[in-house]
């Protein structure tokens, strides 16, 4: 059957299925060098308690994840089908500083976790979402949602005001790093993403599968090698040393920060981890939980394959030092 597509289109077509081909050769390499990696360390340091500890974390990471990732895949498909464009500029106040709340504030309608956001912040990017308002619904939908507010709560009995503060903290960081983003995140950063996942139009089921299928692909290679990347530094960071500090508050605070980016939980399970580590205060953990669901090795990963390196090479820092800071003042008010 003779194609129907014009020179252009398909111009597009071929230049659109480039990308795909460079990121799953680079993540083949990446898979290559983390199991020639995890191999020397398995033939050497590491025992089989070791061993089995690496394969316990890294399914848990991925099974916790893929539910949520699906979810967000879902939904980022139906975006392309069946919104528009205009609708989503109607949706969203034109001006940042508007936008960027009223995005956070969406977010928490959202029972996912990070996981799901991303494919979602893409798909909005894509079509026509402000970015600043994109990243704040990205780090606000695995934070502040119901489903992660009960689990703090189940995992913190008695103590409302962790539940509190969670919220406010996680909620505090996204409209930050939205507006600032708005600021010094230029489109170029973006350009990617909007290049890649912008629809064509055409029937809708169609452009809903498609676009799921274009969204797990890429999200899922990238969960899998954050997840690999989380449980070999989990494995090889000693737990007595992080024990070591808990009683110097500074200490402390870096330490559970710097735990919450190399473990990578699931913002639906990390609430019983903060709640296990009685030695640090509870601002400490306030950090741990503020953290974890914004900037990690499994969503700096992720990122990168979305939105490209450019993005996350600048993102992360500013996301982890904003949450730093909010988790802190809002610590110190209310616990």
């Amino acid at each position: 059957m003779k194609s129907t597509l014009g020179p252009g289109e398909a111009a597009q077509e071929v230049a659109s299925r480039e990308p795909r081909r460079w990121v799953d050769g680079r993540l083949v390499v990446l898979l290559v060098v983390i199991a020639l990696g995890t191999r020397g360390m398995v033939g050497g340091s590491l025992d089989p308690v070791a061993l089995r500890t690496w394969t316990t974390v890294f399914v848990a990471i991925v099974a916790q994840a893929l539910p949520f990732l699906a979810l967000g895949v879902l939904v980022s498909g139906a975006i392309t089908a069946l919104v528009s464009p205009l609708v989503l500029e109607r949706a969203l106040p034109r001006s940042a500083v508007l936008a960027v709340p009223g995005a956070a504030l969406a977010g928490a309608a959202l029972p996912g976790c990070e996981c799901a956001s991303v494919p979602i912040a893409g798909r909005l990017t894509a079509r026509g979402v402000q970015p600043a308002a994109a990243v704040a619904f990205m780090l606000a939908a695995p934070a502040v949602n119901p489903i992660v507010l009960v689990a703090t709560a189940v995992a913190f009995p008695g103590q409302p005001q962790m539940v509190l503060a969670r919220f406010l903290g996680s909620l505090f960081t996204s409209i930050t790093v939205g507006l600032v983003w708005s600021r010094i995140g230029g489109e170029a950063w973006v350009e990617r993403v909007r290049q890649r996942l912008t629809g064509d139009g055409g029937p809708r089921w169609p452009a809903f599968s498609s676009a799921a299928r274009h969204d797990l692909w890429d999200a899922g290679g990238w969960l899998v090698v954050g997840a690999a990347a989380a449980a070999t530094l989990q494995v090889v960071v000693p737990r007595s040393l992080v024990l070591a500090v808990a009683d110097h508050p500074a200490l402390s605070v870096l330490a559970l920060a710097g735990l919450a980016v190399l473990l990578a939980i699931c913002s639906e399970a990390d609430a019983f981890v903060a709640a296990s580590l009685r030695e640090f205060s509870l601002t400490a953990r306030l950090v741990f939980l503020v953290v974890g669901p914004a900037v990690d090795v499994k969503l700096i990963a992720m990122q990168s394959g979305m939105f490209g390196r450019r993005f996350a090479a600048r993102f992360a820092p500013l996301t982890f030092v904003v949450a730093v800071a909010w988790a802190l003042v809002v610590g110190r008010v209310l616990l």
